[in-house]
């Protein structure tokens, strides 16, 4: 298997759910990498933190079964088995170009380590990362463009 900067893959990766009633597949490098702690995705997830790993849309396809959708929020859809329950993907009307996809659904979530943490601002108060990587209260997007 090919591998991008940081360690990420560029080859064709595949995922699916926990029970594999549901299987996706996408090619090429990501855009971006990341553990969001926001609300949202807690209670979506039932965790305390999602990993998430980013990709162009047209490099996105389920292979087998039907994932279930449901708006988390007004301009969010989520996916996920309708069998397992398993979160896989994640994609803002903002930006219907690039799709995320849960890291830990993927066949190798360790081909894709994450860059940064989003929303620590919404973070339980017991969770504690000192992995070093950056952390934005926000999004880092948000916290990049209030720095211009």
């Amino acid at each position: 298997m090919a591998q991008g900067q940081k360690g990420m893959n560029t080859d064709t990766v595949e995922g699916g759910c926990c029970c594999g009633s549901i299987r996706y597949r996408v090619n090429g490098e990501p855009t971006n990498s990341m553990i969001c702690h926001c609300r949202t995705c807690r209670k979506a997830a039932g965790a305390p933190v999602v990993a998430w790993v980013t990709f162009p849309i047209e490099r996105f396809a389920f292979t087998h079964g039907q994932a279930i959708e449901f708006h988390s929020s007004q301009p969010v859809t989520r996916t996920l088995c309708g069998s397992c329950g398993t979160p896989l993907t994640y994609q803002h009307a903002d930006d219907l170009s690039s799709i995320d996809v849960t890291t830990c659904s993927l066949d190798e979530p360790e081909s894709f380590p994450p860059t940064h943490h989003s929303w620590v601002s919404h973070d339980v108060r017991w969770v504690r990362f000192e992995d070093g990587l950056p952390s934005f209260q926000a999004t880092r997007r948000e916290e990049e463009r209030s720095a211009f």
